[in-house]
C-alpha cells in the first residue's frame, strides 16, 4: 500500500525519546521559509491543524501511539507528488520543535512516486 510520509529508523528513535519526555506527538509542515519549510515536532494538540492543511498519515513507531503528520494546504499542492520520509540530522532546529533542545533536527528526504503509487494514492485502477 503506497504511504505519504515514512521515517527513518533514527527518527524514530528521537521520536520514541521525545515522547517519553512531553507525551503524544505530531508533525505539522508549512510551506513557510526557513524553519517553517521543516517538519516541526509538537506535543499532540499543541499546534492546531486548520481545514486548509492535509492529514498525510500516521507513523508508527514500535513503542508509542502512532505520530500523524500534517503539511498545509499551499505547501501540499508542491508535495502532493512526493514520498516523504522524516529524518534526522545533527544542528540546531526550530525553537519551536521539541528536537530542538537534543542538538538534532528532523528534515524530509522526498523522492516522487511511480506511476503504480500515484494511480494507487489517487484512487485509481492500474493495469
Amino acid at each position: 500500500m503506497a504511504e505519504r510520509v515514512g521515517l527513518t529508523p533514527a527518527a524514530a528513535e528521537l521520536l520514541r525519546r521525545l515522547v517519553s519526555l512531553h507525551g503524544p506527538v505530531m508533525f505539522h509542515q508549512s510551506g513557510g521559509c526557513c524553519d517553517g519549510s521543516a517538519p516541526m515536532c509538537y506535543p499532540a494538540g499543541e499546534f492546531r491543524t486548520g481545514a486548509s492543511d492535509v492529514h498525510l498519515g500516521d507513523l508508527s513507531v514500535e513503542g508509542i501511539d502512532d505520530v500523524p503528520v500534517w503539511m498545509s494546504g499551499p505547501q501540499f499542492e508542491y508535495w502532493k507528488h512526493t514520498h516523504l520520509t522524516i529524518d534526522v540530522v545533527p544542528g540546531r532546529g526550530s525553537g519551536f520543535s521539541l528536537e530542538a533542545p537534543e542538538g538534532v533536527r528532523f528534515l524530509v528526504r522526498s523522492r516522487l512516486f511511480s506511476d503504480a503509487e500515484s494511480a494507487e494514492l489517487n484512487g485509481q485502477a492500474t493495469r
